[in-house]
């Protein structure tokens, strides 16, 4: 028996409400589930063994056995609600709330008998819409569904008293906006516009969250715009608007600005995750500060903004109070991003640094961080050859550069094994271990390396050269046909 057919058989009225709801209508498959009763919280609990009631608001958790399916009627599209045994339905009785001082919670809640009590109190229409399982029909007095049908984000009501009670709601709007792909109505605009300051009154944790779901989404260089124009960007990452009309040089289609927000579209385009879009995003918030026009060049430059950026980033997320982890992650990628890439000049041994220097785990980040810059500068092409090349060359530099190392046994252990000094026999004895594994991979263990030691110690220096030497050739054979492998695979020479 579903939730809501648990509480209308005990003579209560019991509604699916908010997102669900405009998710089903929209045809998605809802991520939470949250339904509003005329039941009381002490009513509900007796309804629903282990459920929990920790909150002052009405709210009260159930962890139901089943929701049953929904019907079609009232354009629902959805109608597989599966099984959710593991997913907690937030139960919520009608309630009234008084003033918000705090801009954030109501002082004082007062539990209503109506459904039009609770819905006038919800944020934004499309949010606003009840749907009764048991009718299959929806109540929607606020015009959700046509706010739904024309893609827009109206708050319920008058929006500045919404957002007086709750300044978070001006983030919320931005991330409906972003993730539905709908507009901000005038009305509700000029409203956040005017109460853009009250942000400042919300935890920076609560305001970062949205600020994720905004980066998470399909567009958040339209997210970041829309922050900016509502004059809520300067109250949680200022720095990104120092770099309007900060023109950049020649091989720049944008400024700093537009060039930052791009750059994050484009690794939201590909599909790539958050660390690495925040990167894209921050990755040259440090040119405004090192900006330098070049007479000699007639152009500017922006010398260390990869370093000063790298901090600025560390800064940023550190006051929005991101994981450790993400802000470790997503400067060292601000701070390596401007690496030398050039194919031509760059060393294999260059390449390992770069390697050391951002992380083997962080690496192919780094060059996608890559790919999105150059996309964000307007340049069309998105892997030049120089670029493949680099590429391959990572590939190559993430083999062994010195094959030996591959097995399970060094120079200075097998000359505790065997008492030889430092010299050629130490060197044969690898190559020729290292001829033996490359046929049977399996042997490779410190166990049969070491007996296998002992015994190859016993052999003459040209019977341990002849062995050693073809293991040798065998590698320069296996690391070249490998080296071919890797570069058709980028398509370079």
């Amino acid at each position: 028996m579903s939730v809501a057919e648990t509480l209308t058989k005990a003579g209560f009225e019991a509604y699916l409400i908010g997102g669900c709801v405009r998710d089903l209508i929209m045809g998605k498959t809802p991520k939470d589930w949250d339904l509003t009763t005329s039941a009381r919280p002490e009513q509900i609990l007796k309804l629903f063994p282990g459920s929990f009631y920790e909150n002052d608001f009405g709210t009260v958790g159930v962890v139901p056995e089943k929701q049953k399916d929904i019907g079609e009627k009232d354009n629902i599209k959805d109608n597989s609600i599966k099984d959710i045994h593991t997913k907690v339905i937030e139960v919520t009785t009608y309630r009234l709330e008084a003033k918000y001082s705090d801009s954030r919670h109501p002082d004082s809640v007062t539990f209503s008998d109506t459904l039009a009590d609770d819905l006038k109190r919800r944020d934004f229409t499309v949010n606003a819409i009840a749907y009764d399982v048991s009718r299959e029909n929806t109540i929607d007095l606020f015009h959700g569904r046509e706010d739904i049908k024309d893609g827009v984000i109206r708050a319920v009501g008058d929006p500045s008293e919404r957002f007086f009670e709750d300044a978070l709601r001006m983030m919320r709007a931005v991330r409906f906006a972003c993730e539905l792909d709908f507009t901000i109505s005038q009305e509700t605009s000029e409203a956040i516009h005017s109460h853009a300051k009250s942000l400042q009154k919300i935890a920076i944790e609560r305001v970062r969250d949205d600020l994720v779901r905004i980066l998470e989404s399909e567009r958040p260089m339209r997210g970041i715009e829309l922050l900016h124009e509502l004059k809520l960007l300067q109250y949680i990452i200022p720095e990104l608007e120092r770099g309007i009309g900060i023109e950049q040089n020649q091989a720049h289609k944008y400024d700093v600005w537009g060039h930052n927000i791009r750059t994050a579209q484009h690794a939201a385009d590909k599909g790539w995750d958050l660390d690495l879009r925040i990167a894209a995003l921050f990755h040259d918030v440090g040119k405004p500060s090192t900006r330098r026009w070049a007479g000699e060049k007639n152009d500017w430059t922006f010398h260390g903004h990869d370093v000063v950026g790298s901090r600025e980033t560390r800064k940023i997320m550190e006051r929005l109070k991101f994981p450790v982890k993400t802000i470790e992650k997503a400067s060292n990628l601000v701070r390596w991003h401007m690496f030398f890439s050039d194919p031509e000049k760059v060393t294999l041994s260059a390449v390992r640094r770069m390697v050391r220097n951002v992380g083997e785990e962080n690496i192919w980040d780094l060059m996608n961080l890559r790919a999105c810059d150059r996309i964000g500068t307007g340049r069309p092409k998105e892997q030049p050859y120089r670029f493949r090349k680099y590429k391959s060359m990572i590939e190559e530099a993430l083999r062994s550069p010195t094959s030996v190392k591959m097995i399970a046994i060094n120079g200075d252990r097998i000359m505790e094994l065997t008492g030889l000094k430092p010299g050629h026999k130490v060197g044969y004895i690898l190559h020729a271990l290292l001829e033996e594994i490359l046929d049977d991979p399996a042997k490779n263990t410190p166990e049969n390396l070491e007996n296998r030691t002992l015994e190859l110690a016993q052999f003459s220096d040209e019977e341990l050269m002849e062995l050693g030497e073809q293991g040798r050739q065998r590698k320069v054979s296996q690391e070249t046909e490998a080296v071919k492998t890797i570069r058709k695979k980028y398509w370079v020479e």
